[in-house]
């Protein structure tokens, strides 16, 4: 090596070069170092363009929920709906209603079922600060007694789509036909294939979910912090023992108490 020529970096540095490269610098890394002789590097950048290879094929998946979106609502404005707690046996409905701008895609978008809860905690703060419109409902324990499940999907619909405060050229619907909106379409799974029922859906589990962990604080005994609701074998068990909470389904507590609340 002549005096003139630099040095290359050590193996070390480039190894870590790779590890805190973007996705967009990665080709530019590849073009660098793939004449690199040092088994070091090698071995890193095979590793890198595994990583980027199942990024890219990750934002292909979100661009095509964006590209279906764009289809369904005729490259207008779409509002997603989606809700969650339909199973639960204590706490609200709660129904979101969301509108993304084409600009930024929100990457890592999917049902909020697929997500961990620190990726949906994240992504429902880039919501927030990316949507067009949120609109949010709840239908409380005691009106879905009252008129059942499938009318509580729909007032909880219908109010999240007022709230939201737009008039969409679109509002799409993960599952079958709800006839809450005069533009409805739906999509089974839509909350995995559309960006704006995948973004609607993460934002509702996140909002019930803190309310149901906030719940749990006035009414420890029944675990909610963990079940958020739902009929895990500690808040069943805690039902039989001390009865039902003012937060309870009663219609759907039959098979777990014969009494009525104790609260």
């Amino acid at each position: 090596m002549s005096r003139d020529t630099p040095r290359p970096a050590p193996a070390k540095e480039v190894v870590a070069l790779f590890h805190d490269a973007s996705y967009e610098d990665v080709p530019e890394l590849v073009e660098r170092y793939h004449d690199d002789s040092r088994a070091q590097v090698q071995k890193a950048l095979a590793t890198l363009m595994r990583r980027h290879e199942r990024e890219r094929a990750e934002r292909d998946r979100v661009e095509a929920m964006y590209a279906l979106q764009g289809e369904l609502s005729g490259n207008g404005l779409a509002l997603g709906v989606d809700e969650v707690g339909r199973g639960a046996i204590a706490g609200p409905l709660t129904v979101c209603a969301v509108a993304l701008p084409d600009e930024p895609i929100i990457w890592g978008l999917n049902d909020s079922k697929q997500l961990t809860p620190t990726k949906r905690e994240e992504l429902a703060m880039q919501i927030a600060d990316n949507a067009l419109a949120i609109g949010i409902a709840h239908i409380e324990p005691a009106s879905i007694d009252a008129v059942g499940m499938g009318v509580a999907v729909r007032m909880g619909m219908a109010q999240a789509i007022e709230n939201a405060g737009i008039d969409p050229d679109a509002v799409l619907i993960d599952g079958n036909p709800v006839h809450v909106h005069p533009r409805e379409k739906t999509l089974v799974k839509g909350d995995a294939r559309i960006a704006c029922i995948a973004a609607a859906s993460i934002v509702a589990k996140v909002t019930r979910d803190a309310m149901m962990v906030s719940y749990a604080r006035e009414y420890p005994d029944y675990h909610w912090d963990a079940c958020k609701g739902y009929g895990s074998k500690e808040h069943i068990q805690a039902i039989r023992e001390k009865g039902l909470t003012p937060l309870h389904r009663v219609s759907f507590c039959g098979n777990f108490v014969e009494t009525p609340s104790l609260f």
